[in-house]
């Protein structure tokens, strides 16, 4: 670990920086400059197509070509340059103008576009944009690819484990049983159902001006249909767009995505912490790596460390998303300033996640199941038969079936034999008596198995 790795304030760019690399180039302060870069370029080519412009003619592909790779070849040289330029104007989206500026005036082609660049633009037409193209990237390019690899592996796992039967434990206590596999594909309906909402999610931009109304804009050129190069702008970055906004785009947008991957790491949570009592209950194993020690002073501990890990990173993302789903929407009056420190920890968020994850997976990883445990369970609880036997006595019609398996249960400690005894005695139909005095608690699984396999 590098020095600077062990004085990072924060465990991203310290413990896990590793871990979150691939959110890095993305979310830092050279990818919200990046972007930044692609946008101001965009809209610039953008304007010498316009034909209404007639002082801006329209881009050769090879002056196009390197207007592009401003943004396509930046480097953190050049962003390092912007912020040389920040010192001075206090203000980091002029400092991105002028770098541009900087970067065109030796060119006979683009050199006389100079005052075209970030032409009738607010600071929030570029920096709305840039969040929504860095969301986009992350989603696209980190966040459902991890999500797809958790959800294949919890989808492997329940098929590999769908006949294997659970007792199961409503409110900590014995109930009917089910089966690992039908368990686990629980969680895989319940993430890809989220996952497929992520990924439908818009992800809104706006380019119209210092408070939504295109004032600068119709100034410069009235005979221009504003509204609709916006519109055609917006979306050729693959962006959705938002007509009616004040200074800033009112990040709904941004809310709806916190609040999807929200609930995405809530079900991850919930799923960390069910393991984590299957291990305690001993349904699980987990695989032992040399050199590794589970407590500082018993040495015969395995901890499941790596859903605690999980549990708690999915938690710190949680309590980020929440505050900027709560924050972000609201602005007083046509624009303040309090979502732009806000925004920049988006990232922060992000990578908790990623840690969440990755641990997660980690941990399933090192799993295995316990059959014997699992099977002496099921054989100590033959009480969960009742529910069965209740259920075939209503069919049939016989007197107060609940109410007698009540009596016969609730409290007691039922075994195989005083289960079947009590079976004997019924006056059921000889099929229906055999079916039930063949049924073991392991058997019980209902369609359990089926369910696992068609996850």
């Amino acid at each position: 670990m590098s020095d600077a790795q062990l004085l990072a304030l924060s465990p991203l760019d310290g413990r896990y920086a590793g871990k979150v690399d691939a959110l890095r180039p993305i979310f830092s302060e050279f990818g919200l400059i990046r972007a930044r870069v692609r946008v101001e370029v965009e809209w610039l080519l953008a304007l010498g197509d316009e034909p209404g412009i007639v002082e801006l003619a329209p881009f050769s592909a090879a002056g196009s070509d390197r207007l592009r790779a401003l943004a396509k070849d930046f480097s953190t040289a050049d962003a390092a340059r912007v912020k040389e330029i920040e010192r001075t104007t206090n203000h980091d989206v002029k400092a991105v103008e002028y770098l541009i500026k900087e970067r065109l005036s030796g060119d006979t082609e683009l050199g006389p576009a100079l005052e075209f660049v970030h032409f009738a633009c607010t600071s929030e037409d570029i920096n709305n944009l840039s969040y929504a193209l860095m969301l986009n990237e992350a989603r696209g390019a980190v966040l459902l690819p991890t999500l797809d690899g958790l959800i294949d592996r919890l989808r492997s796992m329940a098929h590999a484990h769908a006949a294997l039967p659970m007792l199961s434990r409503t409110h900590g206590q014995t109930a009917s049983p089910t089966t690992v596999g039908k368990e686990l594909a629980n969680v895989v309906a319940r993430l890809a159902r989220q996952r497929d909402v992520l990924a439908a999610l818009p992800m809104p931009g706006k380019i119209n001006g210092a408070v939504g109304n295109y004032n600068a804009h119709v100034a410069a050129y009235p005979d221009i249909d504003w509204a609709a190069f916006s519109q055609r702008f917006v979306t050729s970055l693959g962006l959705d767009w938002q007509p009616y906004t004040t200074q800033i785009e009112p990040h709904d947008g941004i809310a709806e995505l916190c609040d999807a991957s929200k609930r995405i790491d809530t079900i991850c949570v919930d799923l960390c912490r069910d393991i984590w009592g299957y291990i305690s209950l001993g349904y699980f194993k987990q695989a032992v790596k040399a050199g590794e020690v589970g407590s500082s002073t018993m040495p015969h501990k395995v901890n499941p460390i790596d859903f605690e890990n999980a549990e708690g990173n999915f938690g710190i993302a949680n309590a980020l998303f929440e505050h900027f789903a709560a924050k972000l929407p609201i602005s007083r009056w046509q624009r303040d300033l309090t979502d732009s420190t806000v925004l920049r920890a988006l990232g922060t968020a992000f990578g908790h996640a990623l840690v969440g994850f990755e641990a997660l997976s980690r941990g399933l990883g090192k799993l295995s199941v316990n059959p014997e445990r699992l099977s002496a369970d099921l054989d100590a609880a033959w009480e969960v038969l009742a529910e069965a036997v209740q259920t075939v006595m209503r069919r049939h019609g016989l007197p107060n079936p609940y109410e007698q398996l009540k009596a016969l249960t609730r409290g007691q400690g039922i075994s195989e034999q005083s289960m079947r005894d009590f079976i004997a005695t019924l006056d059921l139909p000889a099929a229906d008596r055999q079916r039930l005095l063949a049924m073991t608690p392991a058997s019980y699984t209902g369609l359990a198995e089926s369910l696992a396999r068609d996850s």
